[in-house]
């Protein structure tokens, strides 16, 4: 077996799993109980550390996921030579070799804000079923309702008028996961990608800038640092300059002799270093008609810091800190099993029994608190209920959201929350009451 075979397709989808997903099917067959019919629930039990919201993301990645999920014979095959398997029952085999999800699934809008202990989306399948697919479903929500968040509060500090560009890529945890976090950025905000294979699937034109390498190859061969920007300009003149390799006022000087000379023009520069406040400003001052780009380690924290102390800046770049950080730990939790509600008690991390339902009431246009209630309740008057049918007998029945469709939602969401919400340091949250019919059930269990 090579490396390369590491490189995950479609194909591959049945074997992403933890070993206990089918350890416990095969058990669950073993006893008769497998085609039982489960509800599991996925959600966050608590919200990160001053987040006051989540953006829910990954729906589409998971809904195609279990539309092709399938296993292959010889997948089967390598299976059962593992020895792992030398008591399973044989049903358990011929179980896998059938369409492998044939449940519903409900689900709450991509791009919508969610608060804590409010299901994601909620899988209703024979009980093998919901529980093999458990772990693709926490690793592509978890992951890409991170980045969508943090992109959510970036352009919500950076304002509407700033050019956000993803580059995370180089240091996502996969190139895997550098092409979901692309699609989540783009989804909730950003303008584009720097990855080529993200923007191209998706429709969209990629963007970025160039390398301090370039300037210290080309200036190195052909007599400096201007050279290397003219022939930079030659073949991409809309590109911003990277200017910050040597000196930066330096560069910005002659770039802005150039430009009053009419021998140049300069549509942006990126800053990547040093004191970006200072050096905006006085950047600014020469090139007053030049787009002014900072990269670096950027977040939402920083980019408030860099605005609240002047900083002139029209276009961020964002990579480490939005595809790495804090994780959401979403959990994917046993709701109910042949009708019979079911809960965990364990000390701090207890779940609520039932299927259910969020019902979201608004005010003036902002959120105001949202109900969980059971499946079986209906909206009261002003409520909206947020999860709805989107995949049913393994088939989805609601078309894939545009990017563009996204965007505008993601925006809205941001604009629907209160102020304190939206805070970066010590957020409220809004307010989850739980309906009488589920505080009844909780209290009979």
């Amino acid at each position: 077996m090579s490396f390369s075979s590491l490189t995950i397709s479609p194909q591959d989808y049945s074997l992403i799993t933890d070993l206990y997903q089918l350890t416990m099917g095969a058990c669950y067959v073993g006893e008769g109980v497998a085609e039982k019919r489960a509800s599991f629930e996925l959600f966050v039990r608590r919200l990160p550390s001053c987040y006051g919201y989540l953006i829910a993301m990954g729906l589409a990645h998971g809904l195609e996921y279990l539309q092709q999920l399938h296993f292959s014979s010889e997948q089967i095959q390598q299976l059962q030579e593992t020895g792992l398997f030398n008591h399973a029952p044989s049903e358990f085999w011929e179980l896998l070799a059938g369409k492998v999800f044939t449940g519903e699934v409900w689900a709450v809008s991509e791009a919508t804000p969610i608060f804590a202990n409010e299901p994601l989306l909620r899988v209703e399948a024979p009980l093998w079923q919901a529980q093999l697919v458990e772990t693709y479903l926490l690793n592509t929500l978890n992951y890409q309702t991170l980045i969508a968040t943090k992109a959510a509060r970036v352009r919500d500090i950076a304002g509407d008028g700033a050019k956000l560009l993803e580059f995370g890529t180089r240091r996502a945890f996969s190139p895997q996961a550098s092409l979901w976090a692309a699609r989540a950025a783009l989804a909730t905000g950003f303008d584009a990608t720097s990855n080529v294979a993200a923007a191209l699937k998706l429709g969209e034109v990629p963007s970025g800038t160039m390398a301090h390498s370039l300037v210290m190859a080309i200036g190195s061969l052909q007599g400096g640092e201007d050279e290397a920007f003219a022939a930079f300009n030659r073949y991409f003149p809309e590109a911003p300059l990277l200017i910050d390799t040597y000196d930066t006022l330096a560069a910005a000087t002659r770039l802005a002799e150039a430009v009053r000379n009419n021998s140049r023009q300069v549509t942006g520069v990126r800053i990547d270093s040093g004191d970006i406040i200072e050096l905006s400003q006085t950047v600014r001052s020469l090139l007053p008609e030049t787009a002014i780009f900072v990269s670096g380690d950027l977040d939402e924290l920083e980019i408030k810091r860099l605005l609240s102390s002047g900083a002139i800046i029209d276009g961020y770049g964002i990579g480490t800190k939005l595809v790495t950080g804090a994780s959401i730990n979403g959990v994917y939790k046993l709701v109910e099993i042949e009708g019979v509600p079911t809960r965990k008690a364990s000390a701090s991390k207890e779940t609520y029994p039932g299927r259910k339902q969020i019902f979201r009431r608004y005010e003036q246009g902002k959120i105001r608190e949202d109900r969980l209630g059971l499946i079986t309740e209906s909206a009261e008057k002003g409520e909206v209920p947020l999860l709805e049918l989107v995949m049913k007998n393994g088939e989805m029945i609601k078309p894939v959201e545009s990017l563009e469709q996204l965007r505008d939602r993601a925006r809205q969401s941001i604009l629907s929350l209160p102020d304190s919400v939206r805070h970066l340091h010590h957020p409220d949250s809004i307010s989850v009451q739980l309906s009488s019919q589920l505080q009844t059930l909780i209290s009979d269990e």
